[in-house]
């Protein structure tokens, strides 16, 4: 991968134009979009989910598995933050002539496979550790590129109904994971490894058809220290809209957090269940989510669209999430379990209809997409590693296993999520 070089001394480059948005996203485009989407989910949920509570499961005593499910989670979600918004930089200065998105989605996905080669076969936790992050790194860096191309190729008026396409496909690929892993329960290779070729195929086909075009040399600064730590940075004064929106997404997927992390764990130690009945519930449980998500996602980013607001829907979806949480913090039955997921996945939905095209409408730079995509996606990826982190204490209060503790911190970030959103001024 090449990446663009410095200007000559005293000669100001602007940047190269991008390509013309069409007025109409082609249905082709967008098909790929939401297939790369799935895909990279899938070979980075399947294991959030499922599969490596199960793996770890398998490897450590009963009352050790929280807190080394919660050390490799957190230490893989560590990465992802950093590397997101890295590799995002580095993707929009990319001067390769196969383009500047196109070489990070082939070369993060293939990486990301290798990783997950190693969880599949690793023995130890430490092990999972070094696998887990490497998974992350590539998956992610392949997902910077991705995400950049909706403010890149769709026009504005689209990106709410395109925004909630792809991110419904989040919750699609949650729904096969679930299959996948249920499907392979008595083999964990083939459980990691499926999905990881599912998805190296599905971004596979989005770099196959991307009209993609690379840096020209000379527009950006060399990538050396001070641009390393541009790629984490925003600066809030100049950009107030931006850094509230980042404290929103934050606060909103610390929520989210909460229940993709610890569902598997919950229906073990609040709700009873084991063995192949976990995955079963887990199925079923994720079934029932994601219907309601592709409900909430379809609906929001119609209306959306429509009246050409998005702050409400922010809203209204992080409302409805705070509200779910309290549900299952209080859950005692799979019943009630699944009418709670049920509300949570409209609620998500919503959410992820209006989230990207909310960000970016508040973008501060084109040119640099990927790289303040990145930024925001920091938002995404540290709550996986900051709720593993804090959950053990919150279900050591009382004695242990209080769930209600957890969840209800996941609706107080959610109601916070939702507040911030509102001060946002350059969106309505």
């Amino acid at each position: 991968m090449a990446l663009s070089h410095d200007a000559p001394l005293g000669e100001t480059t602007a940047p190269s134009p991008g390509p013309a948005t069409p007025p109409h996203a082609p249905a082709k485009l967008v098909f790929c979009l939401a297939f790369a989407q799935f895909g990279a989910y899938l070979a980075v949920l399947t294991p959030v989910m499922v599969t490596l509570a199960l793996r770890v499961s398998r490897l450590v005593p009963e009352a050790e598995r929280g807190a080394a499910l919660g050390q490799v989670l957190s230490v893989g979600a560590l990465l992802a933050m950093l590397g997101n918004p890295v590799f995002g930089a580095l993707s929009d200065r990319t001067t390769s002539r196969f383009g500047r998105r196109r070489p990070w989605l082939i070369g993060g996905m293939t990486a990301g496979l290798a990783g997950l080669a190693v969880v599949a076969v690793g023995g130890s936790v430490p092990v999972l550790v070094l696998g887990w992050a490497v998974a992350q790194l590539g998956v992610n860096a392949a997902l910077a590129a991705l995400t950049a191309c909706i403010p890149d190729l769709i026009p504005p008026r689209q990106q709410a109904r395109v925004s909630g396409i792809v991110g419904l496909t989040i919750s699609l690929s949650m729904i096969a994971g679930s299959a996948l892993a249920q499907a392979f329960a008595d083999s964990m290779a083939l459980a990691f490894l499926v999905p990881g070729v599912v998805g190296f195929a599905a971004v596979a086909l989005l770099a196959a058809v991307l009209k993609d075009r690379p840096a020209r040399a000379g527009a950006f600064e060399p990538y050396g220290v001070r641009e390393f730590a541009r790629s984490f940075w925003v600066d809030p004064r100049r950009h107030p809209d931006f850094a509230w929106n980042f404290a929103g997404r934050f606060l909103v997927f610390t929520g989210i957090s909460c229940v993709t992390s610890y569902q598997v764990y919950f229906l073990m130690d609040r709700l009873g269940y084991t063995g192949s009945a976990v995955t079963d519930k887990v199925l079923v449980g994720t079934l029932v989510m994601v219907a309601a998500t592709v409900a909430g996602s379809l609906l929001g980013g119609q209306l959306s669209d429509r009246s050409g607001r998005r702050k409400p829907y922010v809203l209204a979806a992080s409302l409805v999430l705070a509200v779910s949480l309290a549900m299952i913090a209080g859950a005692q039955s799979f019943g009630t379990y699944l009418a709670a997921v049920a509300v949570f996945g409209f609620g998500e939905g919503l959410y992820l209809s209006v989230d990207v095209a909310l960000a970016a409408a508040v973008l501060p730079d084109p040119e640099e997409s990927a790289k303040d995509m990145g930024v925001l996606n920091i938002g995404n990826a540290l709550p996986q590693s900051l709720v593993p982190i804090a959950a053990p204490a919150l279900l050591a209060l009382g004695g242990g296993g209080n769930y209600g503790a957890l969840f209800l911190f996941g609706a107080i970030a959610a109601v916070l999520g939702a507040v911030a959103v509102q001060f946002v001024r350059s969106v309505k």
